[in-house]
């Protein structure tokens, strides 16, 4: 019998790339750089690109991407972490978006991110060790009439409550399991 347990499916533990993904990253990032110039004023494109390509930009594709357009490292960081778009973690296979609009607001929306990160063992804009899923919010989705509303793998999921935060878990969680079951050895 699947264990329906709605224990935190893995703690915040700090996610760390292994040497390949490292190698990888770096070897994906090489390959997008080929599309441009070395030209400073491309280094928001370039990182638009290897984000698409990688998810994230990790340290090592901004280390990349700074030698490739002779810029310092602390300028590619700097224009990383100054705009919103670029991720510095890893997505999850999951994506969950906690709408936070007026309506989804005053119809519980902090409660919901509140339970989704008691349950995942996150906190906004992270994504859990396994990486299994990653959690963040956004203003509006426009689904006002259905609030309070969450985003999950790009669907939009109405009138959530905490106890659903714990169904939708244990739906991904035996979906995961018949799929092991179903692989062959």
């Amino acid at each position: 019998m699947p264990d329906t347990s709605t224990e935190p499916p893995v703690s915040n533990a700090k996610i760390v790339n292994t040497p390949e993904e490292q190698e990888d990253n770096r070897r994906r990032t090489r390959k997008v750089l080929k599309k441009f110039n070395r030209k400073r004023e491309n280094l928001v494109p370039v990182l638009q690109q290897v984000q698409d390509e990688l998810g994230y930009l990790p340290r090592e594709a901004m280390l990349e991407v700074a030698e490739y357009l002779k810029v310092p490292e602390v300028d590619v960081y700097g224009v990383v972490t100054f705009y919103n778009q670029f991720r510095l973690k890893p997505p999850g296979k999951h994506s969950i978006r906690v709408c936070l609009g007026t309506a989804c607001h005053m119809k519980g929306g902090y409660i919901l991110l509140d339970a989704w990160k008691r349950r995942l063992g996150v906190d906004r804009g992270e994504t859990t060790a396994d990486r299994e899923y990653d959690l963040d919010t956004v203003a509006c989705v426009g689904c006002c009439a259905m609030a309070p509303v969450n985003v999950i793998d790009k669907k939009a999921e109405g009138r959530v409550s905490p106890t659903r935060v714990d169904g939708i878990l244990l739906a991904f969680k035996m979906e995961k399991e018949k799929k092991a079951k179903e692989k062959p050895d």
